[in-house]
């Protein structure tokens, strides 16, 4: 067989990485190193020997790296195991309290207050009323004691209770062959996991943390806790939920972490 030889118009010359690209958009870079693809790595070089795209150019490199980080996610989405549970722990070894995680101070926190809240639901669900805190507390409990791990590198142990999201979902009608479920949050924050993580059986809304209610800094009266994704992932002080087709994104996704982020 005829040897081919690699054509010029194959090879573009590197161009030179304009730092204030390169910092605009470090956010993803270090996002998908974290994850490191599948062991590989990732940089400006790389993408513009690869795909011929000018460094300089905003648009084509933020399109390089999403692109990127979209592929990881539908990586991390096929090798997702629905039935591999997480490693639990031991009450000895639970944090406590649990550490507060939040885009903004734990100064900044506004108390809930638990006489008006209410779980509103929507989308893909049968039984559309909503639930009260109390209804919620008097859902059958399920315990976790696993342990978080953030996106920034710490980790720590914790032990969460409160009703199963299979069976609340279960419960409520929810149409479980939906992409998406989507929770929205007493502060401006919002979260959506794949319905298979909502389905896995380590997946919570918890109420309760070392076996006493949540208090306000750490997502007073309702918080989700799966054992299976990146603590971001994991939202807070939840008002809503809503379960769906439609991608839904959320507060972190919208700004380029990887939507699914985990295991």
């Amino acid at each position: 067989m005829p040897i081919r030889t690699p054509s010029q118009s194959m090879f573009r010359p590197v161009q030179p990485i304009d730092q204030s690209v390169l910092d605009e958009n470090r956010k993803l870079i270090d996002e998908i190193d974290r994850r490191k693809i599948l062991r590989g790595a990732v940089s400006l070089g790389a993408l513009s020997m690869l795909t011929g795209c000018n460094v300089t150019d905003r648009n084509a490199v933020q399109s390089v790296l999403r692109a990127v980080s979209e592929w990881n996610d539908g990586v991390q989405a096929f090798l997702f195991n629905p039935n591999k549970l997480a490693p639990t722990y031991t009450e000895a070894q639970v944090l406590r309290p649990p550490r507060f995680n939040a885009y903004y101070g734990i100064e900044e926190v506004k108390p809930v207050d638990v006489a008006s809240w209410k779980l509103e639901l929507s989308g893909r669900i049968a039984d559309k009323r909503p639930w009260s805190a109390q209804q919620m507390f008097d859902l059958p409990e399920q315990e976790l004691i696993v342990r978080q791990i953030c996106v920034e590198g710490w980790d720590y142990i914790g032990q969460w209770s409160g009703p199963n999201l299979k069976q609340f979902l279960e419960r409520v009608g929810a149409d479980l062959n939906a992409k998406y479920v989507m929770f929205r949050c007493a502060d401006d924050y919002s979260g959506s996991i794949d319905m298979a993580t909502a389905l896995h059986p380590q997946t919570i809304l918890a109420t309760k943390y070392a076996k006493e209610p949540i208090t306000d800094p750490f997502g007073f009266p309702l918080r989700l806790r799966t054992s299976t994704k990146l603590g971001f992932k994991n939202p807070k002080w939840i008002t809503s939920i809503e379960v769906t087709n439609t991608y839904p994104g959320g507060y972190w996704e919208d700004r380029g972490f990887n939507w699914h982020s985990g295991l």
